[in-house]
């Protein structure tokens, strides 16, 4: 039987990066997963390393937006009407933990993690060789109304003197400068400057990976499911066979609950599912910056594949079936905005955004379990909290001192 200090179970984004930041500090680490790495959250997403994200995604709370989304026809949100008696308890305390007050209280917590991911993907990108997968343009929200606009400009001041977040204001004209190929309709954009954009977020988490093996570290498949402990510590079925190891990080995304919950874990954890297709820019069209049309509520960022649309947030069963109706919604009025040619997937892909309540991410040790810690929950920004937690369980795993307080991030705040 293989003898391993820690074993990481998930392979997407973030548990690459705990692998790899533990494999740094000398421990001897297996990376675990069912599938492939980055093959399922970690493959598809807007490719984003969120420095301005601050303010993580909440629920609306004036009452248009909340008509619009109970009749289920806007792009940026989307329901399975079967799934809300399942989904109300998470829905509720999510729309409490939305409230503004509130909100900005998670804003504070949560900014001493997104401070730092643009620094922490800097010293992988540089480490891994990964340099040509990323673009240092940031990305742009676009507005179809001067009143939005103004508002939007607003908010960013007040984010640039409370969080330090850089941005620049374009009107019109400016904005039909840096994006020729957008039809003349939009009253201006805010650039956010500090973020990073990855050509293709699968292909850096692989980098990683590599970058992992490179120093030791062994990824292979097997079942997390599996999982038992084992003295003090604890032990799981692989392909290679069976493994031991002193110590297990569950890093499985919106698996995670089905582990935790044999491990005695009642956490209120659910899933926002998203979509995401690639088209070819029609004739000469160059998409230069990713852009969020900020009123419609899609994305569209250039990727090596094409131009990658990207819907909101759908509220459904982990795996319920494929409904990508948002897709539908927005692609016609994407090809307005700018000119997309033929789709170039066969089909949509679909992901699984793993989501708590307060919207902060579960990172830390299991209350109940020596030698066992927590790291998922991340939602729409595991991409861009990949190198911060990995880091940050790193450092606690090995008893050092951590550079942010995890505290506020602990599963005992839901038991």
């Amino acid at each position: 039987m293989a003898r391993k200090d820690i074993v990481v179970l998930g392979a997407g984004i973030i548990g690459i990066c705990i692998a790899l930041h533990l494999q740094k500090r000398g421990r001897a680490v297996a990376l675990v997963d069912r599938r492939g790495a980055a093959e399922e959250t970690s493959f598809g997403n807007a490719g984003l390393i969120q420095r301005e994200g601050v303010f993580p995604y909440g629920f609306p709370h004036d009452f248009g937006a909340l008509l619009r989304y109970g009749l289920n026809r806007t792009v940026d949100a989307h329901y399975h009407p079967s799934a809300l008696p399942r989904l109300a308890p998470f829905l509720w305390q999510y729309w409490k933990h939305s409230r503004p007050a509130r909100h900005a209280e998670v804003a504070r917590k949560y900014a001493k993690l997104i401070e730092h991911c643009v620094s922490e993907h800097e010293v992988l990108i540089a480490e891994a060789g990964a340099d040509a997968l990323v673009h240092r343009g940031g990305w742009m929200k676009v507005f179809r109304s001067e009143r939005e606009r103004d508002r939007r400009f607003a908010e960013a001041e007040g984010w640039k003197m409370d969080f330090g977040i850089q941005h620049r204001k374009l009107d019109a004209r400016a904005l039909q400068e840096a994006e020729p190929f957008l039809a003349p309709v939009l009253a201006g954009a805010l650039h956010w400057t500090d973020p990073i954009s990855v050509q293709d977020p699968q292909a850096l988490a692989l980098a990683y990976l590599k970058l992992f093996e490179r120093l030791g570290g062994e990824f292979m498949q097997g079942n997390a499911a599996t999982l038992q402990a084992d003295g003090d510590g604890w032990k799981l079925r692989t392909a290679r066979g069976p493994i031991e190891a002193g110590g297990a990080v569950v890093a499985l995304g919106p698996w995670a609950d089905v582990l935790t919950r044999a491990l005695g874990y009642d956490l209120p954890l659910a899933v926002k599912r998203g979509y995401h297709m690639h088209y070819r820019a029609a004739g000469e069209a160059k998409l230069n910056h990713p852009i969020l049309d900020v009123e419609r509520g899609y994305f569209m960022g250039p990727m090596p594949r094409g131009i990658r649309l990207t819907t909101g947030a759908e509220f459904a069963l982990r795996d319920a079936i494929r409904t990508p109706v948002q897709l539908g919604r927005a692609e016609p009025i994407a090809r307005d905005l700018f000119p997309l040619a033929e789709r170039l997937d066969n089909e949509p892909w679909m992901g699984a955004r793993p989501c708590t309540p307060d919207m902060l991410p579960v990172i830390g040790p299991a209350p109940k379990h020596a030698n066992l810690w927590f790291a998922f929950g991340h939602a729409h920004h595991g991409l861009t909290l990949g190198a911060v937690t990995g880091r940050l369980v790193a450092e606690m795993v090995t008893g050092g001192e951590t550079f942010v307080d995890p505290a506020p991030y602990s599963a005992a705040r839901f038991l």
